[in-house]
């Protein structure tokens, strides 16, 4: 997102924006319960993730149909569904087996990773500003992680390291969404929402195959209407977080789509999913604090980007499209 011009919303629009960033992270935050619900009754957590993002690929592929075309023309859009897809499939694996609140805060150690791919795959520079972030969000991980006896601080259960390596895999979707950001917005979303249909469909499919996962049962309302309004949940969520990303700043962004840990952190306690102690605020703040830092560093250099291009003798252009994140809840 670097380099994108942010133009002044007004009142309306900026409300609007706020809103739709809101509801992105309430979507994400609370999109463990509809996972854990349907796999209670039988449904594997890697079909119901294929489920819940058939209805943004069907929209997506309806409505601009000539996406597709892009996306399989483009080796960087299937690198970004590849991503996107195990992403997701980790992600909701992770908070339908282990404690929510951990696999959320591992999960949103995805900034670390993606600035150390972004120096790989896109030659920028860390800084010593960039790895007092890093530190900062590693030193907030091995607080998560510490574990209440002696011992390392490392992953204690799969869902720990369904959370880690979701990050990772979210954080290379991120950063190929850079890569990629010549491509139409549709072709974008459908590589995202395709990704997640299409991986977590094989994934089941193959461990069903093996005989470690079951086959996805006969529909029944009672698992497949929460489903589907998690499907729908998360097409509005995403279209909210586009256009709110894409007229705010991106420290501002980052404040708020921050608010999907709270919302995660508060639903799963409540309903006995997971479990708020010491370590989880100290190490969850840590991690918040290098995600912002991080957020107030790319604003202030939207700022000078936008500076240059109110110069004399330059075409100021705002190109929200360009910058746009990933359709969930992350960004640099």
């Amino acid at each position: 997102m670097t380099g994108r011009a942010v133009a002044p919303p007004g009142a309306r629009a900026a409300w609007l924006s706020v809103g739709g960033l809101a509801l992105s992270a309430l979507v994400w935050g609370v999109s463990w319960w509809p996972v854990r619900h349907a796999q209670a009754l039988g449904v594997q957590p890697l079909w119901t993730t294929a489920l819940v993002y058939a209805p943004g690929a069907l929209l997506v592929f309806v409505l601009r149909p000539g996406a597709l075309s892009q996306c399989l023309r483009s080796p960087g859009l299937l690198v970004v569904a590849l991503a996107a897809g195990c992403a997701n499939a980790c992600f909701n694996l992770g908070v339908a087996n282990g404690d929510v609140v951990r696999v959320v805060l591992l999960f949103y150690l995805m900034p670390v990773w993606a600035t150390l791919l972004a120096r790989w795959l896109l030659d920028e520079r860390i800084g010593a500003a960039g790895w007092l972030r890093l530190a900062l969000a590693l030193a907030g991980a091995l607080i998560v992680l510490w574990p209440a006896g002696a011992g390392l601080p490392l992953p204690r259960q799969g869902a720990d390291w369904l959370g880690l390596v979701g990050g990772m895999f979210f954080a290379l979707d991120n950063v190929m969404l850079r890569r990629c950001a010549r491509a139409s917005a549709p072709a974008r979303m459908l590589a995202m929402f395709g990704g997640g249909l299409l991986c977590g469909a094989l994934l089941a499919w193959l461990l069903q195959g093996l005989g470690a996962a079951p086959a996805l049962p006969p529909w029944r309302a009672a698992w497949g209407l929460p489903v589907l309004l998690l499907g729908l949940a998360v097409v509005a969520g995403s279209y909210g977080l586009q256009y709110g990303a894409a007229r705010l700043p991106a420290a501002l962004t980052a404040v708020i789509m921050m608010l999907e840990v709270v919302f995660a952190s508060l639903s799963s306690a409540w309903f006995g999913a997971g479990r708020l102690d010491s370590r989880a605020w100290i190490g969850g703040g840590l991690i918040g604090a290098g995600v912002l830092l991080g957020a107030m560093a790319e604003a202030a250099a939207e700022r000078r980007a936008a500076a240059r291009d109110a110069g004399p003798g330059a075409r100021h252009n705002v190109d929200p499209a360009a910058g746009a994140p990933a359709a969930r809840g992350s960004h640099q």
